[in-house]
């Protein structure tokens, strides 16, 4: 199978780029270096010509609401363009779990990239996944002033990247599945705790502080609504165990 990923060079992405070359699948990496601009739509239909199924996990590091939207609707309807032009058998979209329960400009993005997919000329499939393990040490520098790492208070059940591959690829293989059950890692932890031992383990020399964010999207974070409230599938590799990996 061909398959064409989009935003293939990222936390995720490049997982998904190695675990579909390791099961013998042909690989696209759409990015600018190979000739793709997917917020233009340049380049797309070139590079998904003869490709069977498109996994999209692009992302964008903006929390306005004005900006996720206009990205992650451009891109999205570049793909589904693109897609149907090109006779795509399937379109499969990585979400986050929580993003329809707490408010947050990014999330608005993320909302409208499944509305468009669901709405759009491609069969698709969407996965909804939690936080990965990665996410602990980015959180160090989202707000950082010398010495302190000032951390949102947040529960959430993270998972290794590259089991969020693994079901992404999976996925692909199955074909059209619309949405499919939330997937989460093996237990509910508090993130600053998670970041402490980021900063222990990689000796960063941080002090981490929890903060306390205000309004809806703060008392979404702390409630655990970013967590699944389903029994759907789990990842294997705790957090400890991927940090010691």
């Amino acid at each position: 199978m061909r398959i064409a990923v989009a935003g293939g060079t990222g936390v995720v992405g490049r997982h998904v780029v190695r675990e579909a070359a390791a099961r013998g699948h042909q690989v696209v990496v759409l990015t600018r270096s190979s000739g793709t601009d997917l917020t233009k739509g340049e380049g797309l239909a070139d590079a998904l010509a003869g490709v069977d199924a498109v996994v999209d996990v692009v992302s964008t590091r903006t929390q306005k609401k004005q900006a996720a939207r206009a990205f992650f609707g451009s891109v999205t309807s570049n793909l589904l363009a693109a897609g149907s032009a090109a006779g795509l058998g399937h379109h499969v979209v990585l979400s986050i779990v929580g993003i329809d329960v707490v408010p947050s400009g990014y999330y608005e993005g993320k909302l409208l990239q499944e509305e468009l997919t669901a709405a759009g000329p491609v069969p698709w499939s969407i996965l909804r996944a939690t936080q990965f393990h990665e996410f602990a040490e980015q959180a160090l520098g989202f707000a950082a002033v010398g010495p302190f790492s000032f951390v949102p208070r947040m529960t959430t059940q993270p998972i290794a990247a590259f089991e969020v591959a693994a079901a992404l690829v999976d996925l692909v293989e199955r074909g059209p599945q619309g949405r499919v059950p939330d997937l989460a890692g093996p237990e509910k932890r508090e993130l600053v705790d998670l970041c402490r031992l980021v900063n222990q383990d990689r000796r960063l020399g941080r002090r981490v502080v929890g903060v306390r964010l205000p309004g809806a999207w703060g008392r979404g974070m702390r409630s655990g609504a970013l967590t699944p409230s389903d029994t759907g599938p789990r990842g294997t590799w705790t957090f400890e165990k991927w940090l010691s990996r």
